[in-house]
């Protein structure tokens, strides 16, 4: 019997990407775009991981079938963690975010630059968080964006010795955190979807 797979986005990569990951199960993954009435999925929480379990289970009570959701970000250990879990909040477009992270760090070398970024994905059904998976990525924050691939924070997070905006999706997505959350996420997705209970 197919289930029904609320991703709890109107991201349609996002739910393009899901939709071809998980074509050997029998779900049919649906973005936040199929319910027009869903109440906004508030992210009141100071943890990715808390954001992502209560944006999953209140879209999986809304819808009364599986939800997905996730939440990320960036952290940078020399401004306490800044901007995590307001990331996407942090400016009004990837350009301003980025200017004011630079700015925020002007004068910061070397180790001072250490940054992470942080994949939390919650998996529920109606009253029920039935797993969790956190990943990471750590790096360096640049002085300067390079490279026109990627979103985000993506142009001056440095892995290795080269930003993320300069990766391939295929080369991001084997380091990124959120492609390392996706798989394990779906190394425990089969056992999951065997034992939802239905009633």
């Amino acid at each position: 019997m197919t289930q029904s797979l609320l991703v709890a986005t109107t991201n349609k990569g996002k739910i393009a990407e899901l939709t071809r990951l998980l074509a050997e199960y029998p779900v049919q993954v649906v973005g936040l775009d199929a319910y027009p009435e869903a109440p906004e999925l508030p992210e009141p929480h100071d943890t990715f991981a808390a954001n992502a379990q209560s944006k999953a289970l209140a879209a999986a009570q809304y819808a009364s079938c599986l939800a997905l959701a996730d939440d990320s970000g960036l952290e940078v250990e020399a401004l306490g963690g800044r901007p995590g879990v307001l990331s996407a909040r942090y400016a009004a477009s990837d350009p301003e975010r980025i200017a004011r992270l630079l700015a925020e760090m002007k004068g910061l070398t070397g180790e001072q630059r250490q940054a992470r970024f942080v994949c939390a994905i919650a998996l529920a059904q109606p009253g029920k968080l039935l797993g969790l998976w956190q990943e990471t990525c750590e790096g360096l924050i640049s002085e300067a964006p390079s490279g026109d691939h990627g979103f985000g924070f993506d142009p001056v997070f440095v892995h290795g010795n080269r930003s993320f905006a300069e990766l391939s999706s295929e080369e991001k997505n084997a380091l990124s955190h959120r492609g390392k959350a996706m798989r394990a996420f779906l190394s425990d997705f089969a056992q999951l979807l065997s034992s939802f209970d239905t009633e």
